[in-house]
């Protein structure tokens, strides 16, 4: 079965928050997953890291892990030292997951995040970040867990657009542990008919991440048919994670990041952001499991 999370940064507008404190409080709500940031876990100590996989088997939550690479770990950089840095610096990621007992490890991995498109020779961009995600999945699959390439839209990336170039990088690695994540958000700019795409994607699918068009909550502005999107995920028996990532708050790094230059809450304070989530969830829920 679907289990529904969200990204942690919607509180707030920077790139860090409590996860103690947000893993209680999306248990609260009802939330099966949380995602944290890579680059966050990466720096955890081994306590810290025991703390919060103690709080989530309390609590009944998953954490799955999500990566914007900087670009000094560029897995499609040109400089091999690089290439070697971002190797290194995934792989004490995915050690640090599995001491935390995070199996799914989402985003642009494949080269780094927001790119400054400097350089766009996608070629030979898809031939150095293939052969080291070639490397980086021996270790994925020793311990077990998924890595899903985040599809983004134009803006973000050259690498990876839509669902089908997504099939071909994968297929081209080779590794039963790399898969796809495919974002609504991007969907919505990129993909023909977003829906068609969630079937294509079939048993490749390996993590959804869902907003509306301007990255609201689902169903805050209905932008996208949610019930088409459950129907999608249906159709292919899709039984991994849901995860919302909303950006309503501007300012900060966040708001600088994905460019959120206004307030999309409507000056909600935490109480209300609390149930604009909470009520989003009940509503996806109703729309994923039919």
């Amino acid at each position: 079965m679907m289990k529904f999370g969200t990204g942690y940064a919607y509180w707030g507008n920077e790139w860090k928050c409590d996860y103690i404190e947000v893993t209680n409080k999306v248990a609260d709500i009802g939330f099966d997953v949380l995602e944290i940031a890579a680059d966050h876990l990466y720096h955890m100590t081994d306590d810290e890291i025991g703390k919060l996989k103690q709080l989530g088997e309390e609590r009944g939550i998953e954490f799955t892990t999500n990566s914007g690479p900087s670009k000094e770990n560029d897995l499609a950089a040109a400089d091999p030292a690089v290439r070697q840095h971002g190797i290194a610096y995934f792989i004490r990621v995915l050690k640090n997951m599995k001491k935390l007992g995070s199996k799914t490890l989402v985003g642009a991995i494949y080269s780094f995040w927001p790119t400054d498109f400097v350089n766009t020779d996608k070629k030979a961009a898809w031939e150095r970040s293939i052969e080291c995600l070639k490397e980086i999945s021996k270790t994925a699959e020793e311990l077990d867990i998924e890595c899903a390439l985040e599809v983004l839209n134009r803006n973000e990336t050259y690498i990876l657009n839509d669902c089908r170039e997504a099939i071909e990088y994968v297929n081209r690695i080779g590794s039963k542990n790399i898969n796809i994540l495919l974002d609504t958000y991007h969907m919505n700019i990129e993909e023909d008919n977003m829906y068609d795409a969630i079937r294509t994607a079939g048993n490749l699918l390996g993590h959804v991440h869902v907003g509306e068009n301007n990255r609201k909550l689902p169903g805050m502005n209905n932008s996208i048919d949610w019930p088409e999107i459950g129907k999608a995920l249906r159709d292919i028996n899709y039984n991994k994670a849901v995860v919302m990532e909303p950006f309503l708050l501007e300012g900060g790094q966040v708001g600088h990041d994905i460019r959120v230059w206004r307030d999309l809450s409507n000056g909600a304070d935490g109480d209300q952001m609390d149930k604009y989530i909470a009520d989003s969830l009940k509503y996806l829920k109703s729309c994923c499991l039919g």
